[in-house]
Formats: C-alpha cells, structure tokens, sequence
C-alpha cells in the first residue's frame, strides 16, 4: 500500500520551489531546461506515434492472415479513436492538475505493453479491447506537450516552438509504416508489433527521467518573466480562479473553442483517412503490387508534414505576428486543391503520387498544429492542456469517423467516395476556419 501512495504521489503537481535570484543561473537553467524538455518530449511523443499507428501499417499482413475484411479492421481502428478522444480531454483535465511529466511517461509505457498484448492475440474482440485501452493511455501524451509548450516557451515564440514540435507526429508518422512493413515481411506482424511496444516501454522509462513539469518547480520565474512578456500574458497566472471557473468561462462557455472544436473534426478526418486508407487505395485501386513502395509513399505524407507545420509556425509567428486564423484557411485551401490533383493521377506514376500525398501532408498539418495553438491562446493557460484536450476530443471523434464508418463506405460505393469525403471535409473545415481570422486571445487585467 506504501508503495502504491509513492506511486500515486509522483503523479501530483510538484510544489513550486523557492524563485532563484541570480539572473545568470536563471538565463542557464532556463536555456538548459527549455532544449532538454523540447527534446524529451519531440522523442517521446514521436514514439507515442509508433504505438499508435503500428496496427494501421499491419493491416495487409493482418487482413491476408486473419481474413478480417475492411470494415472490421476500420472498427478496430474507430474504438482507439473514440477512446483516444475521450481520454485526450480527461487527460487535459487531469494533466492540467498533475505532474505532467510521470504522466507522459507512464502512458507511453501502458502503451507499449498493449501493442506487445495486441501481437499476442488472435481474435477480433481481444484486437478490440486492447486497442481501445491502447487509445486511452495515447490520450496520455498531446495534453502533457500541450502543457510544456504552454509553461516553457512564451506566446512571441510559441508558434515556431510549437510548430517543429508538432513533426515529431510526422517523424512518427514517416518512420512507422517503413518499420512494421519491413518487420512484418521478415519476421510477421506479430513481432512486428511485439517489438515496437518494447522500444516504447524503454523510451517511457527513459522520458521519466529526462521531462520536467513546469519552471517554478525548478524554483524558475514563469516564462512570460523571463521573457519580459507579462504585459502580454493571456491571464494573471496568481489570480484566485478555481480550475471549475477557468474551465467553464475560457473553454465551456468559449464560442472560439467551440469553432476551432469543428475545424478540427474535419481536419481530422482528412487527416486519419489520408494516413489510414491511402495504403489500401494505392494497392488496390493503382496497382501498387509491393507494399514497401507504397509505405514509402504515405510516409511522404509525414514527411510532407514536417515541414508544413514548421513553415505554417514560421508564418504565423513572424509574417502575421501571432495571427493563426488566416494561416489556418490558407493550409485548409490548398490542402482541397492538392486532394483533387492527387484524385486525377492515373495509375502508375508513382512519384506523381508521392509528390502530391507529400503536398497534402503539407498542408494538413499546418492547421492541424495551428488549431491547437489557437486553443491555448484563446483560453487559460491555467487550462492549456485541458483545451488542447477538449478540441483533442472532439478531433479524434472525426477520426473514429474515418475508422469504421469509412471503411462501411468504402466497401459499399469504392474509392471513389473516398476522395469525395476528403474534398467535403476540407472544404467544411475553410468554412469553420474563417470564423477565427479576426479572433485575438484573451486578456484580463493583472490583479
């Protein structure tokens, strides 16, 4: 029982420590804290991609195996989705009161012992019982970030921040399909997944030692003090609001949340049938024969991404001082037109293909990104992660679209409705992301 209360007591916010005076130990441990968080937090949640998306790129191998057919293996991914999301905005709740580095921590762990459970069982039902509990504790990851983002780096910066963060998804993302492929093949896709949920419980033991949870529990100013922002701070962080206060007034009540909550199930669902089903198109429709080749192709996706939220960062930050909004409907756009280009390539042109999935991934993720900047500005930084986690929820309900009911599609009407429902999407998504061009965060007087 002792041990267990130990346990229990690492994962409560830490007490802030007594403020260091001495200007030069300040400007050194900030500027060693803020490198070493950034990139404890870029592995771990790249690796937090491996463990998520490990099951879509063993599919093929998964499918011929087992003969499961597209619509139950969209169910499988549909319960990680559902399960993901709702556990994105009780983990931002509870990540906003919690010690957010035990908490990323222990979440990638749990997840790497379910994909080692996942490639042990053979049945339907089992895929899908651990695949959802694999979705709640993914929702362990995004708040915990969204929370780093928040306390270590100020609103002048957090865009460009943010921005290479966010391809640590697209690392992730890139990676993965080239690792299960290439593993399935040699040793099946039960070692395959075995495998990835031991590297990720390694890395979950190695990111408990490396993360931190805010500046003023390292006895550190806040960010917007040593950045000499606190004029431009959204809130007055020693203000005496209840969390329930913050919650309901700056998220709940928010109509800007509410907006950037529908964006971002559209975005979403571009997003998950572009990563999901792209592989499945390619072999079946364009006669794509080596699976190898076409991983390479949805990993131009990731990488296609990578650079979109870095540049979709950079713009916002520097070309529109901190304005995400136009941003946002800029991506959301061109990311339509690129979908259509991509529905009109013929078979056999496979760079053709590559070029424009990349250009896709490009321009998904800078919304994809921005939105979840947007969510933090335009609330509490008392609620960063609970915001990010609130629009998180509602995002992962477009991807739970994607799984299942997608797949019902598909194999009801063909792949043709597969470009129609990402070229809907997209466009529904501009028309939300309008409404945010003018949208400025929120201020409130110091007290």
């Amino acid at each position: 029982m002792t041990f267990v209360c130990k346990i229990l007591n690492k994962f409560k916010q830490p007490t802030a420590l007594p403020e260091v005076t001495d200007p030069n130990k300040i400007d050194i441990d900030y500027k060693y804290w803020r490198i070493r968080i950034f990139y404890s937090m870029y592995i771990g949640y790249a690796v937090y991609y491996f463990t998520r998306k490990s099951f879509t790129f063993a599919i093929p191998n998964i499918s011929s195996d087992l003969h499961l057919d597209k619509g139950s293996l969209g169910w499988i991914g549909s319960v990680l989705a559902i399960s993901y999301g709702i556990s994105k905005f009780v983990s931002g709740i509870l990540s906003d009161q919690a010690n957010a580095r035990y908490f990323m921590a222990c979440g990638l762990i749990a997840t790497g012992i379910l994909n080692i459970l996942f490639g042990l069982s053979s049945y339907f039902w089992l895929f899908v019982l651990f695949w959802a509990l694999n979705g709640w504790f993914q929702g362990f990851g995004w708040p915990p970030c969204a929370k780093f983002l928040s306390y270590w780096y100020s609103q002048s910066e957090r865009g460009r921040w943010w921005g290479v963060w966010n391809t640590s998804h697209n690392l992730g993302g890139a990676i993965i399909p080239i690792i299960i492929v290439f593993l399935s093949n040699l040793f099946g896709w039960r070692y395959a997944m075995m495998l990835n949920g031991i590297f990720a419980i390694l890395i979950g033991i190695w990111l408990a030692n490396r993360l931190r949870d805010t500046p003023e529990s390292l006895g550190l100013p806040t960010i917007e003090k040593y950045k000499n922002e606190e004029k431009n701070n959204i809130i007055d962080l020693n203000n005496d609001k209840s969390f329930k206060e913050i919650f309901f007034k700056y998220i709940f009540k928010n109509k800007y949340i509410w907006i950037l909550a529908c964006a971002y199930f559209f975005v979403y669902i571009v997003r998950i049938v572009m990563n999901d089903w792209t592989m499945p198109y390619l072999i079946e429709k364009k006669g794509y024969t080596n699976s190898t080749t076409a991983g390479f192709v949805i990993a131009a996706f990731e990488i296609g991404g990578f650079f979109g939220s870095i540049v979709a960062g950079w713009l916002s930050d520097v070309i529109f001082k901190g304005g995400r909004g136009f941003v946002n409907c800029l991506f959301a756009f061109l990311m339509a037109i690129c979908i259509v280009f991509f529905w009109q390539v013929s078979a056999g042109k496979i760079w053709l293909d590559t070029i424009l999935v990349g250009a896709i991934g490009f321009f998904v993720f800078g919304p994809q990104m921005l939105i979840g900047i947007a969510a933090v500005e335009l609330s509490h930084k008392k609620a960063a992660a609970t915001s990010t986690g609130f629009i998180g929820w509602i995002g992962y309900l477009g991807a739970f679209v994607a799984g299942g009911p997608v797949g019902m599609i598909l194999d009801k009407f063909g792949w043709e409705s597969f470009f129609i429902t990402l070229i809907t999407c997209s466009s529904i998504s501009i028309f939300f992301l309008a409404f945010l061009i003018k949208a400025k965060a929120y201020q409130e007087k110091q007290e």
